[in-house]
């Protein structure tokens, strides 16, 4: 008997535990948020073909949209980060931001001061809205802009490419925003 309550709870140790680092149980695997139409105050794109999330807090939300339908046409401003925390450099912040919004639809970045995707990585290169940035493509695709529901969802995607850095190819965005 006291073999197999051994055995027993060895087997159990082995399960809670983990092999073969007992204890350290494998992060769980970032995926990209649904494509929903519900405010569900989400946001997610591959960059460079990895899962892109918003995470961490400096003081400041990691995920803020604003939307002005009477200024210039109605003005889309969504700035997003990832934050690895205080004293770190680990930080990357993506903006998309256009004027002219004012109905469902596709809108291209014409990479003007009034539309534009930013890209910046306090560790590597940062991707301005200005003439360092060689290359500058993208769009976004507005799926839903509800001002009675106050919501505001869609998809996008951009590529930028500048002189001795990566290129960035941000794919498969997505957002589900409820408005303030």
């Amino acid at each position: 008997m006291k073999k197999i309550l051994l055995i027993i709870s060895g087997l159990a140790l082995f399960i809670l535990c983990g092999f073969p680092g007992c204890g350290v149980l494998p992060a769980p695997k970032e995926v990209l948020p649904a494509a929903t139409q519900t405010g569900a105050n989400t946001f997610g794109c591959l960059v460079n073909g990895k899962v892109w999330l918003p995470k961490g807090n400096d003081g400041t939300s990691n995920l803020n949209l604003s939307y002005d339908p009477p200024y210039m046409g109605g003005v889309f401003n969504l700035q997003t980060y990832r934050y690895y925390g205080v004293g770190s450099n680990d930080r990357q912040n993506i903006t998309i931001y256009l004027d002219s919004l004012s109905k469902v639809g596709q809108y291209n970045f014409y990479f003007s001061h009034n539309r534009a995707a930013i890209f910046s990585d306090w560790n590597k290169c940062s991707y301005p809205n200005d003439s360092s940035v060689i290359y500058k493509a993208g769009r976004i695709n507005v799926t839903k802009l509800d001002l009675q529901g106050a919501i505001l969802s869609g998809t996008f995607d951009f590529t930028l490419a500048k002189s001795n850095c990566d290129t960035i190819k941000v794919t498969e965005g997505r957002f589900d925003i409820k408005l303030k």
